[in-house]
């Protein structure tokens, strides 16, 4: 874990504390607590969604709220619903539904309560059918799909979540899974959020488990373990599933995501607010740079 996504991590709880006006003198508490909790164990191969999870259960204690953003999850659920038969008829017309759609449920993705930087979902989405990915291996997603007996689709944020659904329903595969949190963490989307937005319509919802911001597979379920290893291809969306995963060199994970970090950004070596979609196995170029993230 990288010291810029400790000070990302402080940043993010701050701002939730003072979401909720807690004082001073118990915001420091917390904070002094997490970094006890990151003295413990920074050099102990901790990832960031781990060190996240914690954080946001110390604050849902201290606030006695158990989802810290459920008023902005229903207003992005619902604001995402309202778009959702322009968004279809768009990708209707295109000339290509399955990039069209996927494109859309990339601009889905900066629906991120996580990141300091604010977003514009409605600016984003204006232009996200033209925008190409700078690392973009669709095509052979699109290929493998097609020979795929089942698909596991691990889901990021409410309201990014309507235009997962609409992306499933282009790939109208027979045997496709979608995956939320096990429980509230940040604005990520729970199986509440699924109800939410019909997403059963399209696809078989199950949860994974755990409640930190990304697919940790050792913490998940053993009903959500056994979809994942069963699954033939997984559709990995955000960058919390990335960082969650990236060390998994088993599977064919397939990482679908907006990068909004300079960490992230200079990793990939890709500028910040690009769009991705890409397999491990394609980038074997890159390794040094997984195995120093890992590390």
């Amino acid at each position: 874990m990288q010291s810029d996504c400790e000070s990302c991590l402080l940043l993010q709880g701050q701002k939730m504390l003072g979401k909720y006006n807690i004082s001073s003198g118990r915001s420091n508490n917390i904070i002094d607590r997490f970094n006890r909790f990151m003295d413990e164990n920074r050099n102990n191969g901790l990832l960031t969604p781990e060190a996240a999870c914690f954080l946001h259960r110390l604050i849902k204690k201290e606030t006695n709220t158990d989802d810290l953003y459920e008023k902005e999850k229903e207003e992005y659920n619902q604001l995402m619903l309202n778009l959702e038969k322009d968004v279809r008829k768009r990708i209707d017309k295109s000339a290509n539904p399955f990039q069209t759609a996927l494109r859309y449920a990339l601009a889905g993705n900066v629906i991120d309560f996580g990141p300091p930087e604010p977003f514009d979902v409605l600016e984003t989405l204006a232009t996200a059918a033209m925008k190409i990915p700078a690392i973009d291996h669709s095509e052979i997603l699109y290929k493998e799909l097609k020979n795929a007996s089942m698909v596991l689709y691990l889901g990021d944020n409410a309201g990014e979540i309507v235009l997962d659904k609409i992306f499933i329903s282009v790939i109208d595969h027979p045997n496709l899974w979608f995956a939320t949190r096990g429980a509230p963490v940040i604005n990520d989307a729970t199986m509440e959020d699924a109800k939410k937005v019909r997403m059963s319509d399209v696809a078989q919802v199950i949860s994974n488990g755990y409640d930190a911001p990304s697919t940790l597979e050792k913490h998940c379920s053993p009903e959500f373990k056994k979809l994942f290893d069963e699954a033939d291809i997984i559709i990995s969306k955000g960058q919390g599933n990335l960082e969650g995963l990236m060390g998994n060199n088993q599977k064919e994970i397939y990482f679908l995501l907006m990068v909004k970090c300079d960490v992230i950004a200079s990793m990939l070596n890709v500028p910040r607010g690009s769009f991705m979609v890409f397999n491990i196995r394609h980038l074997r170029d890159q390794t040094a740079k997984y195995r120093m993230y890992k590390k």
